[in-house]
């Protein structure tokens, strides 16, 4: 007999060859009909596996990451078989599964249209239909290659080309007459898949490398509801009016122009939230004990081959030459975090040192991957570098979560975390990888916070925490990170005088909490759809006068309110007042206040606010106190 452990614990035996689909089916039918593919002792495997020894088995749903991808990658062999039924002509290329969908790219002489995509969705539906068994079968390399060239298929050809040479079988996965090139895992038929939508075509080239061939990219989602696909396009449908770039213009926030791709332009109203972001991190910051400093925007070559960005990230940097020397514009702040630490001798006595830096960073983004305020070339890091001894990790990794969790709460995000260890290629021994990886694991257990382990997927030069924050429409963002380092300060050869007045070399935290202020800016636009709280709201309070008469009044008031700290403007034009109000409302203006005869000869205000509509008549002091202490609270209205 087979001993298995499932995820609950529990041990269950079964006959050996048994494959883990009948082995589902032995535990729950509904299991076996849910079943997307499998985690056998750690790796994410195909439905079809036979097990023939004890091991651990979580059989993986669509409510698991793997288990949804699985689903996915079996959807976008159904659209590219539909795709080949009805265009025998075009070439398959790949289609992976991704975030919230997959896709597949084509290579056809003219791009898809909306009324082709609408046909390709018709012939899917039939391949459900026909609920096509996917049967999984190994070549030889040399017979891949061969069957492939039959087939037609020169961009298989040269994936299964570059695997020929390490002498292993190459996976495929037939589905009725369609063949794919695939290492899986892939569900057992395609009936399963019972809902889907092609969302739109663009261009991509051949592996993102813009020198080969542009090919025409299918985006898709599928689900196995109709009514899950049709929740997530009532998604799509508000992100899309959240949509950052749109709202950003509308609200006069930021704009990217043609002289400066990827670099945005902060209009007024955008400096006012930026600066508003910008003046609560140094308030918390200082009070959590952290200096500031600011470096340098461009540093010689020396710097950057002693942090290693010259040789293993200057694809990504811009360069210049001075004096014969060669600079590089900074891609990030710790080599000159580093300089400052270094530029003075340092005793145990002052750690842990907590240097905080709003940088002002440069990373060359191919055009294709710019984005609004999500995706650019120019961005200010809010990075904290904090120097400190063995003994201090703990601490001090659960000051930074304490902190993280306590911006992220104020915004009225979710997140989960990740701890992620050690890579492949990383530096260092594996004592200090252990030791950093534990720190990490003690702070977070300490704090009683759950945590999912990305086995692999550390920094080269030390294990990371990353926060993933969940906004109003269900999406994630990885913001917050927090990252241990052994690595540069061993390049940098930095040190401190210990108690036994000998030299030691310092750990290194490298952290983000906003991560880049522009992207945290876009995330807050599409979280908030524009209606910031009011202590982040460019214009927090707007004055309306319905005639001329009451402008007097209107400008006093509005002295009085400056006086309490409050951001406000008044609508003096010679417009309706219900003309008036709808404007202020597409601003999204917090409070919006009516000035007429009746509110003049009380000496006070008719207020309406954003979300709690008419709030009637009040006193300007009464107002300006119940303003200013919501701002002051950072109360979410």
């Amino acid at each position: 007999m087979v001993n298995l452990t499932l995820k609950d614990g529990s041990i269950r035996q079964t006959e050996p060859g048994m494959s883990v689909i009948e082995i589902a089916s032995q535990i729950s039918r509904g299991l076996a009909k849910a079943a997307c593919a499998a985690r056998i002792d750690g790796e994410v495997k195909d439905l079809r596996t036979v097990i023939d020894k004890d091991c651990t088995l979580e059989i993986l749903t669509f409510d698991d990451d793997d288990g949804r991808r699985a689903f996915r990658h079996t959807a976008s062999h159904i659209m590219a078989q539909a795709v080949k039924r009805l265009y025998p002509d075009v070439k398959l290329a790949i289609g992976p599964a991704i975030d919230n969908g997959f896709y597949y790219d084509f290579d056809r002489e003219t791009p898809f249209t909306t009324e082709e995509l609408e046909k390709i969705e018709e012939e899917m539906k039939k391949i459900v239909k026909e609920d096509l068994k996917l049967e999984h079968f190994e070549l030889p390399p040399d017979e891949a290659v061969k069957y492939l060239k039959e087939q037609n298929e020169p961009y298989k050809v040269e994936l299964c080309e570059e695997h020929a040479g390490k002498n292993e079988p190459i996976s495929f996965y037939r589905q009725g007459e369609f063949t794919d090139l695939c290492a899986g895992p892939h569900l057992m038929s395609t009936a399963a898949v019972k809902a889907f939508k092609l969302t739109s075509c663009t261009g991509a080239y051949w592996r993102g490398d813009e020198k080969n061939k542009m090919l025409s990219r299918i985006y898709a989602t599928a689900f196995p509801k109709a009514s899950e696909l049709e929740l997530y396009l009532q998604r799509i449908e508000e992100a899309k009016k959240r949509d950052h770039r749109k709202l950003g213009r509308e609200l006069e926030l930021f704009t990217v122009m043609d002289e400066g791709p990827g670099f945005p332009f902060f209009l007024p109203k955008g400096m006012i939230l930026k600066n508003t972001l910008i003046d609560y991190w140094r308030k918390i910051h200082t009070r959590e004990g952290y200096v500031e400093i600011s470096t340098p925007i461009m540093l010689n070559r020396t710097l950057w081959e002693t942090s290693g960005h010259w040789y293993h990230y200057k694809d990504n940097m811009y360069t210049t030459v001075i004096d014969d020397t060669d600079f590089a514009i900074k891609p990030m702040n710790c080599p000159g975090g580093l300089l400052v630490y270094k530029s003075k001798p340092r005793s145990y006595r002052e750690l842990p040192i907590r240097m905080g830096e709003l940088g002002i960073v440069h990373r060359h983004e191919k055009s294709g991957t710019l984005h609004g305020l999500m995706r650019v070339r120019c961005f200010t890091q809010d990075d904290a570098h904090i120097f400190m001894t063995q003994d201090q990790i703990t601490d001090e990794i659960k000051g930074v979560v304490r902190l993280i969790d306590e911006v992220y709460t104020l915004f009225g995000f979710k997140y989960h975390v990740e701890l992620s260890t050690q890579p492949e290629d990383s530096m260092g021994s594996k004592e200090d990888w252990d030791t950093a990886t534990d720190g990490l694991k003690r702070a977070l257990e300490e704090l009683g916070l759950d945590y999912v382990i990305n086995e692999g997927d550390g920094a080269f030069y030390g294990p990371k925490i990353d926060f993933h924050l969940e906004d109003s429409l269900g999406r994630t963002w990885q913001c917050g990170t927090i990252q241990l380092d052994f690595q540069l300060p061993m390049r940098f050869e930095i040190d401190y005088t210990g108690a036994d007045g000998e030299k030691h070399r310092p750990i290194m935290i490298h952290r983000v909490v906003f991560g880049s202020i522009e992207r945290f800016i876009g995330i807050l636009t599409e979280h908030f759809a524009g209606a910031f709280p009011i202590w982040l709201a460019p214009v927090q309070v707007i004055l309306m006068p319905i005639a001329d008469r009451h402008h007097e009044f209107t400008l006093k008031a509005a002295e009085k309110l400056k006086e309490y700290g409050i951001r406000v403007e008044t609508d003096l034009r010679n417009e309706k007042i219900g003309f008036k109000i709808r404007e202020a409302q597409i601003q999204k203006i917090p409070y919006m206040v009516v000035i007429g005869d009746k509110e003049v000869e009380a000496g006070g205000f008719s207020v309406r606010c954003r979300k709690r509509g008419d709030m009637g008549a009040m006193s300007v002091e009464d107002f300006c106190a119940m303003a200013k202490k919501e701002i002051d609270e950072k109360t979410i209205i």
